[in-house]
């Protein structure tokens, strides 16, 4: 098989080679003996370790068993499923614009139950008012060079986050402080986004925390990342939109997440560090709604 021509997909395909290639090892089998106890021809399991046969899902799990490493074989699994999508680059997903980058999660975010984000840099998307999103989003085709579709990608947006209304989906969102303070459009913008932010802590079915500047931190800040039920993690770089699916992969980020947690604050300690920065962006403390 030749090697795939998106560098970024083969790099995961031999990582996935390398563990195998480790476990094998681990166990102190020759690779004809790995390839006797799974029943395959020693040539199989040679291409397989060096990444020119690509395994199914059941070669995975052949592999580990004959290693004695079955407790390897779900996260095995997931990083060979992953290896197509592991990491894409922001400029091949945007390349034809931002609305249908933001289309593009509609049906991934209708089928999750339970969302839990974590946001160190800009307000949550699900809780961008259409001001906010749009002078956001201009700012990204702006850096990145994007066709300019930005008014289409807000409303797209906006669309999408209908799922924070429809008392089908949980959220649970934690924001660090500085996500406040950050002026993402002007202080009109800013304010109607706090004032709306302020709203969210009242809806039943979000749980909002803020991690307060002067928190004794567990966990430190992290970049922003969102997890889907307990499937996948999205975390976003500035280069690239990493999906992350094994299960190992999952388990750390919600252990991080729950440190956040622990750090955060909620209700009306909440709201006045909302109120707060609305104060110091708009000149003005929004009324209390407590």
């Amino acid at each position: 098989m030749y090697p795939h021509p998106s560098a970024d997909v083969q790099q995961a395909r031999d990582a996935v080679a390398a563990r195998l290639r480790e476990l094998r090892l681990d166990a102190g089998l020759s690779g004809r003996e790995l390839a006797a106890r799974c029943g395959w021809s020693e040539s199989k399991s040679s291409r397989i370790e060096n990444a020119r046969t690509l395994p199914s899902d059941a070669d995975l799990r052949a592999w580990c068993a004959a290693c004695h490493a079955d407790d390897q074989s779900a996260d095995l699994v997931a990083a060979h499923r992953q290896s197509a999508e592991a990491y894409v680059r922001w400029r091949r997903l945007q390349r034809t614009g931002l609305r249908r980058l933001q289309e593009s999660g509609a049906t991934l975010y209708e089928r999750t139950a339970h969302f839990r984000v974590y946001c160190s840099d800009v307000m949550p998307g699900f809780l961008q008012t259409p001001e906010y999103a749009t002078a956001l989003l201009a700012s990204i085709a702006a850096f990145r060079g994007t066709p300019d579709d930005v008014q289409e990608a807000a409303a797209a947006r906006v669309r999408r986050n209908r799922v924070v209304r429809d008392g089908k989906h949980r959220f649970s969102i934690l924001l660090e402080e500085a996500v406040l303070r950050h002026r993402i459009g002007g202080p009109h913008t800013m304010a109607a986004q706090l004032d709306h932010l302020r709203d969210a802590t009242t809806f039943t079915h979000v749980a909002l925390g803020v991690i307060p500047f002067s928190a004794e931190r567990t966990v430190w800040p992290l970049p922003t990342f969102t997890i889907f039920d307990a499937a996948r993690v999205h975390a976003d770089s500035l280069d690239a939109a990493v999906t992350l699916v094994q299960p190992s992969q999952v388990e750390l980020y919600s252990r991080a997440f729950d440190g956040l947690a622990r750090d955060a604050v909620r209700g009306g300690a909440a709201r006045l560090l909302i109120s707060d920065a609305a104060e110091s962006i708009a000149g003005h403390r929004p009324p209390d709604r407590t």
